[in-house]
């Protein structure tokens, strides 16, 4: 089939690299997101997918908005017979779905009609799943409500956290998307309805979200902290500048009403640092001080000087 292929971030290029290695099938295009300022010259940078397909010379199209007339004449010209889609970050207009004559086909990374949105891996580990994977599914005018082509599960690891996680579902998922097109093209694949029961929604977890409350037990800051790293970064408070929390380990000692240390009170030994919670102490790996790079909590406890009693949060 001749495909145009949307993504943007670095987790769609496992995909892209799939489908261009294909013997079956032509990547004519690839459609992303404009480019976007970063680093500390804040310069214009295209997309990990953009800078995939100018590697291997392949057009690239990126409308600010999919519904902008320049791109649907483009995309009606290329005339894909199919259009894979993995994190793209826009919402296609039926206008754009009606192109290709065998529809947008989605790669998601969960297991639906579980954890529909922006955020599936983020709340599969909020949630505490002891299990995920990745769907393809038929885009539909509805949030990731389309019918399902194809599943792979993929087990959660107790330290894994959303980058950990997603690593392994974008190659993962880039052999089930390349194998769903190649089912698609045969016409051995059938797109099935979602189940009615079972959905949950997964919006975007937002710099707020992010903020660790020491109230909780250990397990749910232990699973916001993986959920939220690399991106957008579990923090806190510290003698008022925020502190991002990059790792922790939940521990097993004395629970705060039982004596330890109570929520977002610090203990800092020679090479650990505790941290009260809502249940029972949490230990600090890896934290980052605002401006500052990221350090072991113990080089940073000594270098601020931690007095006893001071606590997170505050």
């Amino acid at each position: 089939m001749k495909l145009v292929f949307a993504g943007t971030p670095e987790v769609a290029v496992p995909a892209l690299d799939a489908l261009i290695a294909s013997e079956r099938h032509e990547v004519a295009a690839v459609v992303t997101r404009p480019d976007a300022r970063a680093g500390r010259g804040r310069r214009l940078v295209p997309s990990p997918v953009a800078q995939r397909a100018e590697e291997e010379g392949i057009e690239v199209l990126k409308p600010a908005r999919p519904r902008d007339e320049d791109f649907l004449a483009r995309l009606r010209e290329i005339g894909p017979d199919c259009a894979p889609v993995v994190a793209y970050g826009a919402l296609l207009p039926r206008v754009a779905l009606d192109v290709p004559a065998r529809g947008w086909v989605n790669l998601h990374f969960s297991l639906l009609p579980a954890w529909r949105g922006a955020a599936p891996v983020q709340h599969a580990l909020l949630a505490g799943d002891e299990m995920t994977g990745a769907s393809t599914f038929l885009i539909e005018e509805g949030l990731d409500s389309g019918p399902v082509y194809g599943v792979i599960t993929e087990k959660v690891q107790p330290a894994d956290t959303s980058g950990d996680l997603l690593t392994r579902l974008a190659f993962a998922g880039a052999g089930l998307l390349a194998a769903t097109m190649d089912g698609i093209e045969d016409g051995t694949l059938r797109a099935v309805p979602q189940p009615e029961e079972g959905v949950s929604l997964a919006p975007k977890i937002g710099v707020e979200d992010a903020r660790i409350d020491w109230e909780a037990p250990a397990l749910r800051v232990d699973r916001l902290v993986r959920a939220c790293t690399p991106a957008p970064g579990a923090w806190t408070v510290f003698r008022g500048e925020r502190l991002k929390v990059r790792s922790l380990t939940p521990e097993t000692g004395q629970p705060s009403e039982g004596g330890g240390p109570g929520p977002g009170e610090l203990v800092a030994g020679k090479n650990s640092v505790l941290v009260g919670t809502g249940s029972h102490p949490v230990q600090l790996q890896w934290v980052q001080p605002q401006g500052k790079k990221p350090m072991p909590a113990a080089d940073w406890a000594r270098g601020v000087r931690v007095s006893e009693g001071e606590r997170l949060g505050v």
